[in-house]
C-alpha cells in the first residue's frame, strides 16, 4: 500500500488561497462584468499552477476552487435558463509535447496504449478545427424551428438571449431539413469579425468610452445588449461545431441520418443550414494534427476573425462516449493553443508624443527585445489612465508583447522586481514640445496641449494634410516637415504653398530637381477634390468616409461652415441628419469653424488657389449619387417615427444603397415619407403637400430590389 501524500507545506496552502482569489476575481470580471483583468495566457498559467498544486496536495481542493467548476455565474439582467446538456470547457495544451501526453491519456482510457514505451502509438482519426475567439452559444430547435438561444454561463445555466441571436444572419431560424428531429441542440461560437471589432472600438473611443479588450469581449458585450437592434447593427457571425440529438431518435437516411462521427456531425450541420468553419479537416493521425497546427500558426494571421488555437476532437462518437469526461472537460477533445509571445524587459524611460490634435501619448522606452520576428524597444501606453493602471515606476521590469502580433504593448509590470526607492511615473503637467499647460477635459481619456502654435501639433497637421487620404503630396515626408517647422519656415498649412524651389533646395537631402518636383506636387494638390481638402484640414472625428458624406451634402467650405455654426434648427439638422454623422462630429465641426484662426486659414488657402469647393463634375455626381440604374435613383425620402424591424440609420443606409436620398425635412420635392409608430408633425406636413406616405411594410417592398 502506498503511503498517503505528505501534508501541504504552509507556503503551498497560502499560494493555493492566493491563486483561488486571483482566478475567481478574474472570472467574475470576465464573465459577469465583461471587463477582463488579465490576458488569457496569464489566466491559463495561474490556473495550471493551481491544478498542479491541488493534484500534488488533494487536501487543498475546496468546493469553491476554480478547478471544480466550468465557468462564472450568469450576469443579471437576463433570464437564467438551465441547459438541456451541460456546456463543458476544454483542457488546454500549449505545445505538441503536451498534445502527445493528452493523446497517450486518451489511448489509455480507450485501453489502446501499447505496453512498451518504444512501441508506436496507434493512429486514431481526429477532427481539427480552428479555435474561434468568440462566445459559445447553445441553440435549441423544436421541430426544426429555433425556440431558444442561451449563453454558456457557468456550463449548467446560462442567459437566454434568443431575441439577440435571431439577428445573426448565419443562424437559421428554421432548419433546412425535410424531416427534422423533435428537438436538437446545436452548439457553436458567436464571433465579431476583425473589421467590425475595429469599427466598434473606433466608435467607442470617439465617444469617450473604453475600448473592448478583444473581439471575444466585444462579442460578449454585444450579445448581452438589451436592444436587439444594436446586436443586428454589429453583424455578428456564428460557426456551428457540434449537436445533440434525442437518445431515441433512430438513424435513417438523408435528413434523418444520425451522425456517427464528429466529421459527419459537421456535414449534418451544413445540411441543416449552419455555417461550419471551412478551415476544418479530418486527419488520420497525431502527426497530421501537429502539421495542421503548424500550418495555421502563420495562416491564421490572414483570417478576418480572431483565432487563438486549434480544437482537436476524436472523430468516432462511439469512442468519444467510451473515453467519457472529467468533472470539467471531455477526455476526447483538447484545445491546442498558440502562445501569445511575450518578453520581459527593463524600462529605460517614459517619453511623451504630441499628436496633431494635441493629444499627449505616453510611450515606454525599454531595453530592446525580440518579439514575433522583430526587435522592439518602444510601446505606447495610450493615456494617463493606462499609465496609472499599470502603476509604472522608474526602472521597472515590464512584460511586453505584440498586440495582434503587430503593435508592441506593455502587458503588465512585475512589481516584485522593482528597484528599491523607485519613483512612480506620471504624465507631465506641461507639454514636452512647447511648455504649455496640459489640459484634460471631463469625460475624455486624452490629455492635450491646447496651444495651436505648438510645433508638435503643427508637424502632425502638416503630415496629415499631405497624406495619402488627403492632399497626397509626393516628396514631402516627415523628416522634411521637421526641418521646415524647426527652422521656422512653415507655421501653417498655407505656408507650404509659399515655399519656392530655391529655398527647398537649400535643405538637407534636397537637390534642385527634388525641390522642383515638390513645388510642382504642391501646386497639383490644389486640384484635389473638395472631400480630400476637407479631410486634410484635420477636424477632429472627421475621417475620410465622413468627409465624403459631408462634401456631398455641403459642396463648399462656406456652406459647411454656415451649417456648422448657425443656431437655426433647420440649418444644423442638415448635418445631424447625414448618415454616420452624430452629435460628436457636429460639435467638432462647430468648434472648428467657430475658431477665428481656422477662418483665417481657409481665407489664406482660397487666396493661394484652393477652391474649397466641389467641381461641377463632383456636384453632378453628388446630385445623381452615382446611382444610375439603381431602383430608387432620384427619389427623396423622409423618415419619421419608430420603425419595428429597422433603426432609422439602417433604413437610411438601405435607401441610399438603392440610390435614394434621405432628407430631414419634408418639402414639395419629397417623394416619400416613411412613417413609423408615433409619427410627428412631418406626417401632417406630408399629407398637406400631397407627399406619398409609406408604412414600414411598403418601404420593405421597395428595398428587396436593392
Amino acid at each position: 500500500m502506498s503511503a498517503p501524500p505528505a501534508p501541504a507545506a504552509p507556503e503551498a496552502a497560502a499560494r493555493a488561497i492566493e491563486l483561488r482569489a486571483l482566478l475567481q476575481r478574474a472570472a467574475h470580471a470576465y464573465y459577469v462584468l465583461d471587463a477582463p483583468l488579465m490576458e488569457d495566457p496569464v489566466y491559463d498559467r495561474l490556473y495550471r499552477e493551481l491544478v498542479e498544486l491541488e493534484s500534488i496536495h488533494p487536501e487543498l481542493v475546496t468546493p469553491d476552487s476554480p478547478s471544480q467548476r466550468v465557468g462564472g455565474a450568469p450576469a443579471e439582467g437576463f433570464t437564467s435558463v438551465e441547459h438541456r446538456i451541460g456546456l463543458l470547457s476544454l483542457d488546454n495544451a500549449f505545445n505538441t509535447e503536451e498534445l502527445e501526453r493528452w493523446y497517450r491519456r486518451l489511448l489509455r482510457e480507450l485501453d489502446r496504449l501499447p505496453a512498451g514505451e518504444e512501441q508506436p502509438l496507434p493512429a486514431l482519426a481526429m477532427v481539427s478545427e480552428l479555435k474561434i475567439d468568440g462566445n459559445a452559444l447553445a441553440l435549441s430547435y423544436e421541430n426544426g424551428v429555433l425556440v431558444r438561444a442561451a449563453t454558456r454561463g457557468d456550463g449548467e445555466r446560462g442567459e437566454e438571449i434568443t431575441a439577440n441571436v435571431r439577428t445573426i444572419q448565419s443562424v437559421p431560424l428554421r432548419l433546412q431539413l425535410a424531416d427534422p428531429p423533435a428537438w436538437v441542440e446545436v452548439r457553436g461560437e458567436a464571433l465579431i469579425p476583425d473589421a467590425t471589432f475595429a469599427a466598434i472600438n473606433a466608435e467607442r473611443t470617439a465617444r469617450g468610452e473604453a475600448a473592448f479588450a478583444n473581439p471575444r469581449n466585444a462579442c460578449a458585450g454585444t450579445l448581452r445588449q438589451l436592444d436587439p437592434k444594436v446586436v443586428a447593427a454589429r453583424r455578428l457571425d456564428f460557426f456551428a461545431y457540434t449537436l445533440h440529438l434525442p437518445d431515441g431518435w433512430q438513424a435513417g437516411e438523408g435528413d434523418r441520418a444520425r451522425p456517427t462521427s464528429q466529421w459527419a456531425s459537421l456535414q449534418w450541420l451544413r445540411a441543416a443550414g449552419f455555417r461550419v468553419n471551412p478551415n476544418t479537416e479530418l486527419l488520420p493521425s497525431l502527426a497530421a494534427v501537429e502539421g495542421f497546427f503548424a500550418q495555421w500558426e502563420e495562416g491564421r494571421k490572414a483570417l478576418t476573425y480572431a483565432t487563438d488555437g486549434v480544437v482537436v476532437k476524436l472523430n468516432d462518437l462511439r469512442l468519444q462516449a467510451d473515453a467519457g469526461f472529467t468533472q470539467r472537460a471531455p477526455r476526447w477533445a483538447i484545445a491546442l493553443k498558440y502562445a501569445a509571445e511575450e518578453a520581459p524587459s527593463r524600462l529605460l524611460r517614459l517619453a511623451c508624443q504630441v499628436g496633431r490634435t494635441g493629444a499627449v501619448t505616453p510611450v515606454a522606452e525599454f531595453e530592446p527585445v525580440p518579439l514575433a520576428g522583430t526587435t522592439v524597444s518602444r510601446a505606447t501606453l495610450h493615456n494617463a489612465d493606462r499609465l496609472s493602471e499599470l502603476d509604472l515606476h522608474a526602472g521597472d521590469t515590464i512584460v511586453v508583447r505584440k498586440a495582434g502580433e503587430i503593435i508592441p504593448e506593455v502587458v503588465r509590470v512585475l512589481p516584485e522586481l522593482r528597484p528599491a526607492g523607485a519613483t512612480p511615473l506620471e504624465l507631465p503637467h506641461r507639454c514636452p514640445e512647447c511648455g504649455s499647460e496640459l489640459v484634460r477635459e471631463e469625460g475624455e481619456a486624452a490629455t492635450r496641449c491646447v496651444n495651436s502654435s505648438c510645433p508638435a501639433i503643427l508637424r502632425g497637421a502638416l503630415r496629415h494634410w499631405v497624406g495619402k487620404g488627403a492632399l497626397d503630396v509626393d516628396g514631402l515626408g516627415g523628416k522634411l516637415i521637421e526641418q521646415l517647422v524647426d527652422r521656422g519656415l512653415v507655421a501653417s498649412i498655407a505656408d507650404l504653398y509659399r515655399l519656392d524651389a530655391a529655398l527647398l533646395a537649400s535643405l538637407e537631402r534636397m537637390g534642385e530637381k527634388s525641390a522642383e518636383n515638390l513645388v510642382a506636387a504642391l501646386e497639383a494638390s490644389k486640384q484635389q477634390p473638395w472631400h480630400r481638402q476637407l479631410y486634410g484640414l484635420g477636424i477632429r472625428h472627421v475621417g475620410e468616409v465622413n468627409a465624403k458624406v459631408l462634401a456631398r451634402e455641403f459642396p463648399s467650405a462656406a456652406e459647411l461652415g454656415v451649417a456648422a455654426t448657425r443656431a437655426e434648427p433647420e440649418t444644423s439638422m442638415r448635418i445631424h441628419a447625414l448618415f454616420g454623422i452624430g452629435e460628436q462630429i457636429a460639435e467638432s465641426l462647430r468648434q472648428w469653424f467657430a475658431t477665428p484662426a481656422n477662418g483665417r486659414l481657409l481665407a489664406e488657402l482660397k487666396a493661394l488657389g484652393f477652391s474649397l469647393t466641389a467641381s461641377a463634375a463632383e456636384r453632378t455626381a453628388a446630385s445623381r449619387g452615382n446611382e444610375e440604374g439603381k431602383p430608387l435613383a432620384g427619389q427623396t425620402f423622409v423618415l419619421t417615427g419608430t420603425l419595428q424591424s429597422l433603426s432609422r440609420s439602417q433604413a437610411q443606409a438601405r435607401i441610399e444603397a438603392a440610390g435614394g436620398k434621405v432628407s430631414s425635412a419634408v418639402s414639395r420635392k419629397t417623394n416619400y415619407l416613411v412613417a413609423g409608430a408615433e409619427a410627428g408633425s412631418k406626417l401632417a406636413k406630408a399629407e398637406s403637400l400631397g407627399v406619398r406616405v409609406l408604412d414600414e411594410a411598403e418601404l420593405l417592398v421597395l428595398l428587396p430590389t436593392i
